[in-house]
């Protein structure tokens, strides 16, 4: 068994069609959009590719797809902690530990060649997309932008010679079917107001009228806010804006937050409706029907559950509080929106301070990814 690169387009398609084929049975799996898995990978379309590179590799038995996997050098991750970590990320394998071991192979060689040292993933391309193996929580509904996988890619990957790196953390809040009302206790509220009025904080939602100079405000806070987190990696100016083009269809205005103090903005949150409620039911991965229906379920409030994707306080605010504000913030206005479960994560399981913060609002861990690494 042997991997080999992704030369053609035709390569390319069987690389973005294998997840179907191969999760075509779990219930839990929501397939993304091949438009969109397709733009992501594009080295012309993603501006992931202004500072790094990858190439993309598939398993094959008797000329059919068995497995898939990229190999990822980010030279902005490098630059960042000064080390010679390489990534793999889009890793899909049957249950043979054989075809998994000609995958990793395949990508280490590549990473080898580039110069680093250490494999890490699975990363999608980086932590600021899908990353992680799922190891707890197999049982749980696949959220939006958060990957998933079988139980025994652990085997695979373990018997590949990964070790732990990091476990991220997701943490939720009400009753999984978003059907069931789980308002926030009274003292709470109060303890917030607390907050609040005692730092002279004021919280507003994102005014879509002036999203550029939202946006703009997100660029300024974005990287401050993380840059101290294990694996971060901060995202260009380009990469934001992507981002945003991506999201400004789908975001409801008071899900998205912004603390500001003496007029001035110190941090922000995002969360969006977990679009996968609509997904999960297109096993083809087809733009169409699915994105009319997924406007017109977000028009009239048919989505019950959300998913809070950031939380960012600039450095010299943190510590008073201010996260919790954030959450509540996004409860509060999602309970207004007909939303009645919430997902808040990834954080890491060193961020005593974030996690924290998820439990004052009630939110309770619930599922675990992990990152791997391996020696080159």
């Amino acid at each position: 068994m042997f991997a080999r690169r992704v030369d053609t387009s035709r390569d390319l398609k069987r690389f973005i069609d294998f997840p179907y084929r191969l999760h075509r049975r779990d219930p839990v799996w929501v397939p993304p959009l091949k438009h969109d898995v397709r733009a992501l990978l594009s080295q012309q379309k993603n501006p992931f590719f202004d500072h790094a590179e990858a190439d993309y590799f598939v398993a094959e038995r008797n000329g059919t797809v068995v497995g898939r996997i990229a190999a990822i050098s980010n030279k902005l991750h490098n630059e960042t902690h000064d080390d010679r970590v390489g990534f793999f990320g889009f890793f899909e394998c049957e249950d043979d530990p054989a075809t998994a071991h000609a995958l990793f192979d395949a990508a280490a060689e590549w990473l080898s060649a580039k110069g680093h040292d250490v494999m890490r993933g699975p990363a999608s391309f980086s932590v600021n997309d899908e990353c992680g193996l799922l190891v707890e929580g197999f049982d749980t509904q696949q959220t939006l932008m958060t990957p998933h996988n079988p139980r025994y890619y652990i085997a695979l990957l373990e018997g590949a010679g990964f070790a732990k790196a990091k476990d991220l953390l997701m943490y939720h809040r009400g009753v999984p079917d978003g059907l069931t009302d789980t308002p926030l206790p009274d003292r709470l509220s109060r303890a917030i107001n607390t907050i609040t009025r005692r730092q002279g904080l004021t919280i507003r939602p994102l005014n879509m009228k002036d999203f550029a100079n939202e946006i703009e405000l997100v660029k300024k806070i974005y990287n401050q806010a993380w840059e101290k987190n294990w694996g971060f990696v901060p995202m260009t100016d380009a990469e934001i804006d992507h981002l945003a083009a991506q999201f400004k269809p789908v975001i409801v205005p008071d899900l998205v937050p912004f603390v500001e103090k003496d007029g001035e903005v110190i941090g922000f949150g995002l969360a969006l409706p977990d679009l996968n409620v609509v997904f999960r039911s297109n096993r083809s991965g087809r733009m169409f029907p699915i994105a009319l229906k997924l406007l017109w379920q977000l028009k009239t409030q048919r989505i019950h559950r959300l998913r809070v994707l950031l939380l960012g306080i600039v450095p010299k605010f943190r510590g008073k509080g201010i996260d919790a504000v954030l959450y509540h913030w996004i409860w509060t206005k999602g309970h207004e929106h007909k939303i009645r479960w919430g997902e808040a994560g990834w954080i890491l399981e060193d961020n005593p301070a974030m996690r924290q913060a998820a439990d004052k609002v009630g939110f309770e861990p619930y599922k675990t990814y992990r990152l791997y690494d391996r020696a080159l």
